[in-house]
């Protein structure tokens, strides 16, 4: 056991976590977030950021770490740790307007835009609204998109019916192209 626990206080000095937690109570919700974890709220169809992450290559994270000390070094905080910082609270009062919350990982992050992410979601939920396989189906498509890091996700729904469908209003500009336009865009598209 004295191995075990001398093995891990060695390499704690190269280690680091993330963690990110929710909590709702009546109408408040309140996130807490240290690292490269994201939490997105739905609301009116736009995705809203309920935490920032803690990354050692986002410029204001890079001058706050230098301002106190620390260095970057190809990416990494002090040369060894990925994800910076101690918990950030973030409190917002939730409204009928509020669909969802997403938890992820940062492995779904490196792969999904927080608007993409819940798009995807509520596309899936207004489909067969069911929580756990839209879950599963997020995941499925990070790994699709390549992504290499960890991938955790949950969904907190706020309402038992689907998603409504947003509707987006078209632009009513004529588009429209000249002869000249089209005779080059034909050759340029023949070679």
């Amino acid at each position: 056991m004295l191995h075990l626990q001398k093995r891990a206080l060695e390499s704690s000095l190269a280690s680091g976590t993330t963690a990110l937690t929710a909590m709702i109570c009546g109408r408040s919700l309140l996130v807490a977030n240290a690292g490269d974890c994201r939490a997105i709220l739905l609301r009116c169809g736009a995705a809203v950021e309920m935490s920032k992450d803690h990354r050692p290559c986002c410029t204001k994270e890079r001058m706050r770490i230098e301002s106190l000390g620390g260095y970057i070094d190809d990416g990494y905080l002090n040369g060894q740790l990925g994800v910076t910082r101690a918990l950030e609270l973030q409190l917002m009062t939730l409204t009928k307007d509020d669909e969802f919350l997403i938890i992820g990982s940062d492995g779904m992050w490196d792969v999904f835009t927080s608007q993409n992410a819940v798009a995807f979601a509520q596309r899936r939920l207004q489909e067969h609204n069911d929580v756990k396989l839209c879950c599963k189906e997020i995941i499925e498509e990070a790994i699709k998109r390549g992504a290499s890091d960890n991938l955790t996700l949950v969904i907190v729904r706020f309402h038992l019916e689907p998603p409504p469908h947003v509707v987006v209003e078209r632009s009513r500009v004529r588009r429209s192209i000249s002869a000249e336009g089209l005779q080059n865009l034909k050759f340029f598209l023949e070679g």
